[in-house]
Parts: C-alpha cells; sequence; structure tokens
C-alpha cells in the first residue's frame, strides 16, 4: 500500500537529509515539496533564501512544489488558519502524512503533530533522536553540499554567514551550539548532492542583518522556536542571487 506524504521542505541540511532518508522506502510517495514563503519578500520563512532558488531545487530535486505564501509576521492564528486550508487541499488528494527534518526539539514534534491531528494527518520524523553530530556527517559524507544563509546573533556572529558547512566550519562552531543548528543558530541552503540532478548555481551578495521587534502576541515562527522573546534579537543574513 502506496502512503501519499508531503515533505515540509525548508532548502536545507536537515531537510536535504530526511529527504534522502524517505526516498529509500518504496511505499511512500511523495505528493510535494511545502515550503513556507514570505509573501512580501517571495523569500523562504527565516532561511531568506529567494524563491527562484527554491523552485529551482525542486526542479533538480525532480519534485512538485508547492510555496504556502505567509504575511509578513503573521499571528499564531493567521499561520494555523493557512496551514490547515493547505493540508485539507491536499487531504483532497489522499494525502495522509506530512514528513519533517526536526530531530529533538519535543515540544515542536508535539505541536506539529497535534495540529496535523486536527486535519487527520499524521507526522513522520525520519531524523528524529539521531546524534546530530553523525548526522551532519552523513550528510556530508553522501556528498551534500551546503550554505548558511542566517545566523542568529545570540549564539553566532556575523563571520559564520555564507560560509560551506565543512570540517572547519564544525571546528569554529562555539561550545553549546548544535551543529545542525537544532535549536535556531543558523540556517542553511543545500546546493547539491546524491538527489539533485545538477548543483543550483548561485552567487553570494551581500550580508545583512535584521533585528525583528518583540511582538505583541505569539507569532507562527515561535512554533519553531522554545524561547517566549522571540525575535527580540537580530539575525544576520547572506543573500543568495541566482546565476542564469
Amino acid at each position: 500500500m502506496i502512503t501519499k506524504v508531503i515533505f515540509n521542505w525548508s532548502s536545507g541540511k536537515d531537510s536535504a537529509l530526511a529527504l534522502y532518508k524517505i526516498l529509500q522506502d518504496p511505499s511512500i510517495e511523495i505528493t510535494a515539496l511545502l515550503t513556507s514563503v514570505s509573501q512580501q519578500y517571495q523569500r523562504i520563512s527565516m532561511h531568506g533564501v529567494r524563491t527562484e532558488l527554491l523552485e529551482a531545487q525542486a526542479k533538480s530535486l525532480g519534485l512538485p512544489l508547492h510555496k504556502m505564501e505567509i504575511p509578513e509576521m503573521p499571528t499564531m492564528e493567521m499561520y494555523e488558519q493557512i496551514m490547515q486550508h493547505t493540508l485539507q487541499d491536499f487531504k483532497e488528494k489522499g494525502v495522509t502524512h506530512s514528513v519533517f527534518g526536526d530531530i529533538f526539539l519535543e515540544d515542536l514534534r508535539q505541536y506539529r503533530e497535534n495540529k496535523l491531528a486536527v486535519m487527520g494527518f499524521k507526522g513522520l520524523f525520519p531524523l528524529w533522536k539521531r546524534d546530530t553530530k553523525e548526522l551532519i556527517q552523513e550528510f556530508l559524507d553522501l556528498g551534500f553540499k551546503t550554505i548558511v544563509t542566517c545566523v542568529n546573533e545570540r549564539h553566532l556572529d556575523k563571520s559564520f554567514v555564507g560560509r560551506i558547512i565543512d570540517a572547519q566550519f564544525m571546528a569554529d562552531l562555539p561550545e553549546g551550539v548544535d551543529v545542525c543548528g537544532e535549536n535556531g543558530e543558523f540556517h542553511t541552503f543545500t546546493f547539491d548532492g546524491p538527489l539533485f540532478s545538477k548543483p543550483i548555481e548561485f552567487e553570494k551578495g551581500e550580508i545583512v542583518y535584521r533585528k525583528y521587534e518583540r511582538p505583541k502576541e505569539k507569532t507562527s515562527n515561535t512554533a519553531c522556536d522554545t524561547d517566549d522573546t522571540a525575535f527580540d534579537y537580530g539575525f544576520w543574513y547572506c543573500d543568495l542571487l541566482p546565476v542564469n
């Protein structure tokens, strides 16, 4: 029996490795990659990657892409309404499961599973509880290549953004920073590897700093953050420019 799934695709390394794992199971059919995109800026939420590069990824992976457009700094209620509408559309196509690249954040997994259950969906977590040092080494050994597009200034300084993840990058990480950035320390864009028919070409653009005001109410992004002071700090972004 074939299980139809949607795959929550962030464009980064954890998504790429989770996708690699899921594709090993012939009983699973990936209906589409699902990516949250800023409606205003047309960039991947939190990662800051342009949608042109996201579309190039999907094309190289040979998978359909569904961009879920989210307003700038939406409330949780707004985000969940958009997600429920999206899930309903997929449910009507026979989709029953949603795949995530989460590794060890218990609260986040519980949040996802609770919201999925409301719609009659179940979650799949192919990387769950794996040692992150082992995961990143497996990722690199498989031949994946990824670049850091965003760092959280609470954990890393400007020098880490725009770097390719390799042995030196991992050695340079300060103590307490997870090598997979599972606590939101950094985000990535995967541009090559065994799943891609060809590498995604890009050039590094400017590095910019953005600081978000503390929201008056919970926003959708706090579902991915364990700290109630979410966004009362800044991020460094490296803009990646598509090469035509």
